[in-house]
Formats: C-alpha cells, sequence, structure tokens
C-alpha cells in the first residue's frame, strides 16, 4: 500500500519532463494498485475471527532499544486506508480533467503520491515513531501542494503559513513522544497496551501534547488559521488534503491514543471534548459570512472535524461515531470541494458566489452531487451525515449535556451557511462576468462527483444501524463486543437538531434564495465583519505571538550588538588603542633607548636594595 504511490511520486520526480506525457497516468495507477491492496487487506481480515483482526507486520529495527518499525493492520488502520485510497483515487482521477491545461500536472501528480504514501504510513505505523514520519511526510506534501503554484504570492505565503503552524502542533507531539518513552520505555502501541497506565499528571500531560498536536494537524482551536489560507492550492488538494484525509489525522491521533491517554471522564478527554464543541461553533460562524466557495468550504471542514473531536472524548461509542463521522465526511465534503472546482472551472476561475447564481440549468450534474453533499452535511434524514453527526450530538448530550447542545446548536449555523451557498451559486438570477460561458465539466471530472454522491447518501446508514462500525471497531479501541449503541431518531435532541437546521435553511432561503443577493457584499454587522475576519484569529496571533515575538527579536539583536559584539569589538579597541600608545615609545633613537635602560636599571637597582633593606 506504502510503496506503490511512493515509487509513483519518485518516478516522476525523477523522471522530470520525460514523464510529462504519462505521468498522471502512473499516478492514478499507483494509487489505484494501493486501494486494491487495501481492499484485499480488509478481505483478509474479514476472514479472520475478531479477535485476530489485529496483523503485526515487522520490518526492521529502526532505533535499537527503542523502536522497531513495523506496521498495524487492524480494524481501525484499515478503515483510513480504505477511505484515503478510495477517495484519494477518485480525486487523482478528477485531478486529470482539473490540471489538465497546467504544465505542471507531472509534478502535481508526483506531490498527490507522495501524500496518499505518507498519509498511508501515518495510520499504518505500529508505533508513535512510524506515525510521526509520516505525520511530517503529510506536512511536507500539504506545504509543497499548497505552494504548487508558486508563482502567486498568495499561494507562496498560504503555504508557509501552514506549514509554520503546523510544527507547533508537532512540537507537541514530539515532546509528548519524549515523556512517553520517559514514562513508559515503549512508544509502540502494543507496549502501551501492555502496559499499566494510571491516570496522573504525567499521563495528562502527554494526553494534552498530543491534543495540541492534533489541534495543528486538524485546524482544531487554537491553531486553526491556515486552513482558511489553505484554500489558494489547487482544488483536488482542498479535497483530498484539506477534507477527506491529512485533516482528520488528529481525529485518529486522539481516537488510537484514547485507551492509554483520553479514557472517557479523564481531563484530556474534557478538553479534547472542549477544543471540540469550541472549534465546531468557530467554524460554523466563519462558515456563514464568507463569499469565496472554498473558504466556506473549508470553515465548514473546520466545524465538522470540531463534531469528530467532540465524538472522540467519550470513550468507545463516541470513537465510532467520530470514526463514522469522519468517513462519510470524506465523502460528502470531497463531493462538494470537487463540486466547487467544477464551478470555478467552469467560471473562468472565479470564487465568489456573488458571481454566480443561477448554474444548475448550466451544469446539472455538478449541482445534483453537490446538493446530495450538502444534503448529507446539514443531516437531511436517511443521508450520512443524519446518523453520524446526530450520533455524536446523541452521545455528547448523554455524557455532557452543555456541549451537547452546543453542538445541536452549531447543527442549526451548518444548515443556514451551506444553505446559503447552495442558493448563492445555483439558483436565483445569474450574476456572471460578461466573459464567464460555464457548461458542464467533462466526464472524468463528473464521474468521480457521481461515486462520491452515492456514499454521501448510504454510507451513514450502512455504518451506523445496527451498530455495524461500532462492533467492527471494538477489538481496536476497547468497545464491548456484546454492547450495540441504538440511533435513535426520534430523540428531543434529534429531533431539536432537525428543527434547528429547518430554521437555518429558511432564514437563509429569505436571505439569499427569494431576496435578491447583491453583486458588492454589503458592509454588514460587527458580527458579519468578525465572521469575515475569521473570527480575528489572524490578529490575535499577531498580537500575542508575532508583535511580542518582534521585540524579542529586536532586543536580542540589541544584545547581540551592544552586549556580546560590543564587549568583543571593545576588547579589540581597547587592545588597538593600548598598542597605538605603546608603539611611540619606540622612536628609533639610540639615545632614548639608552635613557630608558639607564632609568629602568635605576629603577630595579631601588628595588632590590628596598627588598634587602626589609
Amino acid at each position: 500500500m506504502i510503496a506503490l504511490p511512493l515509487v509513483g511520486a519518485a518516478i516522476l520526480l525523477i523522471g522530470g519532463r520525460r514523464t510529462n506525457k504519462w505521468g498522471h497516468l502512473l499516478g492514478v495507477a499507483m494509487s489505484l494498485g494501493a486501494f486494491v491492496v487495501a481492499v484485499l487487506a480488509l478481505v483478509q481480515l474479514l476472514g479472520l475471527d475478531p479477535e485476530q483482526r489485529r496483523q503485526a507486520v515487522h520490518l526492521y529495527e529502526f532505533i535499537p532499544g527503542m523502536v522497531d518499525m513495523g506496521l498495524l493492520v487492524d480494524q481501525l488502520s484499515i478503515s483510513f486506508a480504505l477511505l484515503i485510497t478510495g477517495v484519494g483515487s477518485l480525486i487523482h482521477i478528477y485531478s486529470i480533467g482539473y490540471m489538465s491545461h497546467d504544465p505542471e500536472r507531472r509534478r502535481f501528480f508526483a506531490y498527490l503520491n507522495l501524500f496518499v504514501a505518507a498519509m498511508l504510513l501515518l495510520v499504518l505505523a505500529d508505533n508513535y515513531v512510524g506515525l510521526f514520519i509520516g505525520w511530517e511526510g503529510v506536512g511536507l506534501a500539504s506545504y509543497l501542494l499548497i505552494g504548487f503554484w508558486y508563482f502567486k504570492p498568495s499561494a507562496a505565503v498560504a503555504a508557509k503559513k501552514a506549514f509554520i503552524v503546523n510544527r507547533v502542533g508537532d512540537f507537541g507531539l514530539l515532546v509528548g513522544m519524549f515523556v512517553m518513552w520517559t514514562t513508559f520505555g515503549t512508544l509502540s502501541f502494543a507496549g502501551l497496551g501492555d502496559a499499566t497506565i494510571e491516570q496522573n499528571g504525567t499521563v495528562t500531560a502527554i494526553g494534552l501534547l498530543l491534543l495540541l498536536g492534533a489541534c495543528g494537524k486538524s485546524a482544531q482551536l487554537p491553531l486553526q488559521s491556515w486552513l482558511l489560507d489553505a484554500m489558494e492550492g489547487p482544488t483536488p488538494v482542498s479535497a483530498l488534503i484539506h477534507a477527506a484525509t491529512m485533516v482528520t489525522a488528529g481525529v485518529y491521533l486522539v481516537v488510537r491514543s484514547g485507551a492509554f491517554f483520553f479514557p472517557l471522564g479523564s481531563t484530556a478527554a474534557l478538553v479534547a471534548g472542549i477544543v471540540g464543541t469550541a472549534t465546531l461553533l468557530a467554524g460554523a460562524i466563519i462558515g456563514c459570512a464568507k463569499d469565496d466557495i472554498k473558504k466556506g468550504l473549508a470553515g465548514s471542514t473546520m466545524s465538522q472535524i470540531g463534531y469528530m473531536m467532540l465524538g472522540a472524548a467519550f470513550g468507545p461509542v463516541g470513537y465510532a461515531f467520530a470514526i463514522g463521522h469522519l468517513i462519510t465526511h470524506g465523502f460528502f465534503k470531497a463531493d462538494m470541494f470537487l463540486g466547487a472546482g467544477s464551478v470555478m472551472h467552469a467560471m473562468n476561475d472565479e470564487v465568489d458566489m456573488r458571481k454566480y447564481g443561477g448554474l444548475f440549468s448550466k451544469m446539472k450534474v455538478t449541482a445534483i452531487t453537490f446538493i446530495i453533499g450538502y444534503l448529507a452535511i446539514i443531516g437531511f434524514p436517511l443521508l450520512s451525515g443524519y446518523f453520524t453527526k446526530d450520533g455524536i450530538i446523541e452521545t455528547a448530550i448523554e455524557h455532557n449535556p452543555v456541549m451537547g447542545w452546543l453542538a445541536v446548536a452549531g447543527a442549526g449555523l451548518t444548515g443556514f451557511y451551506m444553505s446559503r451557498m447552495i442558493f448563492m451559486t445555483f439558483f436565483g438570477k445569474a450574476r456572471w462576468d460578461k466573459d464567464a460561458h460555464p457548461h458542464e465539466s467533462p466526464a472524468v471530472m463528473t464521474v468521480p462527483l457521481i461515486i462520491l454522491s452515492i456514499g454521501a447518501i448510504g454510507l451513514g446508514a450502512f455504518l451506523v444501524l445496527g451498530g455495524r462500525l461500532y462492533q467492527w471497531l471494538a477489538p481496536a479501541v476497547g468497545g464491548a463486543r456484546d454492547f450495540v449503541p441504538a440511533f435513535h431518531p426520534f430523540s428531543v435532541p434529534g429531533l431539536s437538531t432537525l428543527a434547528l437546521v429547518a430554521v437555518g435553511v429558511v432564514i437563509a432561503w429569505f436571505k439569499y434564495g427569494k431576496a435578491e443577493v447583491p453583486v458588492t457584499a454589503p458592509r454588514g454587522s460587527f458580527l458579519t465583519t468578525f465572521a469575515r475576519r475569521d473570527l480575528y484569529g489572524d490578529a490575535l496571533n499577531e498580537s500575542l505571538f508575532m508583535r511580542p515575538g518582534q521585540w524579542l527579536t529586536r532586543l536580542a539583536v540589541f544584545f547581540d550588538n551592544r552586549g556580546i559584539d560590543g564587549l568583543v569589538n571593545g576588547l579589540a579597541a581597547t587592545i588597538g588603542g593600548s598598542s597605538g600608545r605603546l608603539r611611540r615609545v619606540q622612536t628609533g633613537f639610540a639615545r632614548t633607548y639608552a635613557l630608558s635602560i639607564l632609568f629602568g636599571a635605576a629603577l630595579l637597582t631601588g628595588a632590590l636594595l628596598l627588598v634587602g633593606n626589609l
């Protein structure tokens, strides 16, 4: 699974321009090959007893006495592997059409293959060191793909921002691994499973450090600021990395570490729930005011991963719903991101929804598949999000009513901002520029949309009803095999969620469906400005870190110039000045030297007489 896309990336990068004609086909073939291997591995696991579905694959001794490099194929890792390779392959296919006119298409597919290989290593590694190598690999691939059009200053800056913000989270993960090794003497999942882990200050610190790493990779508060800027990359990048796979790596880390450092009721789990709740609301508020279609979807991604993080705070049942929502989200959000790319492809790369309108009649396949993804994300009954997101909400209300009902409020906001996006893009009067000629995308782009929309329709019911996903994941995440979580569609939380979603849809209809949408965005209220500026996240980072960092840098430069360099330069000046003055003693006249010798001899004689008398 890992080797195929890794070899594909190597061939395309080393082969250079010689692979331009067929490089994209090689990239697709390698991703599809990895998907085939993942399916075969799933079939093998299904043929084993549930207790034997944890297969370790030893590779080699990596760091002697510390960790061996190996892979772990179990219910959790294979679920992620299928998502990465399956959705990833569809995005590869879509990219053939989307990047058809880009002269660097071969390099783009090389980076996509590199990302798939690194993401697979992340989820298949049987220890935290291997996970960390994959973790850094996807960070590198994300940097390369966000800044793929590096000649655009905005893309180059966005790539740098994503890389730096993620390094903050990665520092937390790395320190957490250091403390883990010092405390337990192992970094393997199996070794930690055999260790006796009691919840104390050290274990809580490890959990919080791991959570910091998860926040960086999954764009959760307070490390969320990079995600919206990352939309500067090509749209398939947004679908693969910033919707379906990499941004969910933080959720994988929390669930994989759940039994060790995030058990139900622990401080780390509580903080994870708070972070998830705050982020799901923040992302939803941001999405309400964005006119850029990709940034609106990015705010939605923040919010939906907040739901997953919230679910991951509530033990094995929460894990199952969180992973279920992660999988279904991979389908319906990739569907919508690629749909947004299809719209941009038809509208001369225009991203402002205020310059869309009435596109349904021009792009029926794109519109229908996008609307299916929209219905799934708002939790329309019987579609995938209805089962997975409502399962998270019900689990949260059961364990922490405050967080649960805040999640219900977030669902109402989701209904509003996603409906706003639909009405502004596909319905109402056309607001296109004169040179825009909207048309449907080619089949190589629309077929992946259709397949993803099918997953958005039925995948949630398949995973949740009858506790199928919970039963599958239970041995890997510590759940009870004889327990089947019930789904209550007519519960008070479920009906309240549907009611708030309906209210959000109605409000969006009156503001953006029925009423005329101005091409120029109105100034709006303070809250609108607050949301448009990403809740002043960048301003906060600038005030708390960048400007104090500038002053610290200036202080360090001043101390270096006046202190360190001043001491060295002062010593050099003293020696230079003294030598300059002493040099004047050397006059070159014999009479002067004779007088100096006489004077010195007199002093020496006087000193000897004085010492002799004492």
